[in-house]
């Protein structure tokens, strides 16, 4: 289940990226604090690729992403990230163990670190990736209106049940 969620959002993600003309891919956009919306693809994939290398060394920490300003700027590029990512998801359909870690100071070498695993961090990349998602979907609703979004783009799974059982009752 947490497979096809991913991959669900992640195709959602990538036929954004197709459908946003390449000069509004990088460029910056008030709804976004005067972020891209290449910078908010890149920013969430780069997540799943913290979490995709860790299965080499058993270390996932999200703060030592790349910033791969390619990503940001190429959508040709973005797009093959998660086609990428998608075929990791493929071949990756079992829990392991990893370590989390992370600084939440302003201070440098102040870590943590705890136990996790693939499937844990999986579901958080699922939950930040709607997060960001959420983001997009008001800067495309006011600024790239051309886009049309699936129904619920950006939406929590939950946040949708809720919606569901709500007009049931």
């Amino acid at each position: 289940m947490l497979h096809t969620s991913a991959k669900e959002l992640l195709f959602q993600l990538d036929r954004l990226i197709l459908d946003c003309k390449s000069g509004d891919f990088a460029k910056p956009l008030p709804e976004l604090s005067g972020s891209t919306f290449g910078q908010h693809i890149r920013h969430t994939l780069e997540f799943f690729i913290c979490l995709f290398e860790a299965k080499s060394d058993g270390l996932v920490n999200y703060d030592q992403r790349k910033h791969d300003t390619l990503i940001e700027t190429d959508p040709k590029l973005a797009r093959s990230v998660i086609e990428s990512i998608t075929d990791f998801l493929n071949k990756n359909t079992t829990d392991f163990e990893l370590t989390f870690e992370a600084n939440y100071s302003d201070e440098e070498g102040r870590d943590v670190s705890m136990k996790s695993s693939f499937y844990r961090e999986l579901s958080y990349n699922i939950e930040h990736a709607i997060h960001h998602m959420a983001l997009l979907k008001v800067a495309v609703k006011q600024s790239l209106r051309y886009i049309e979004l699936p129904k619920n783009f950006g939406v929590a799974s939950s946040t949708i049940r809720y919606r569901v059982g709500s007009k049931a009752n």
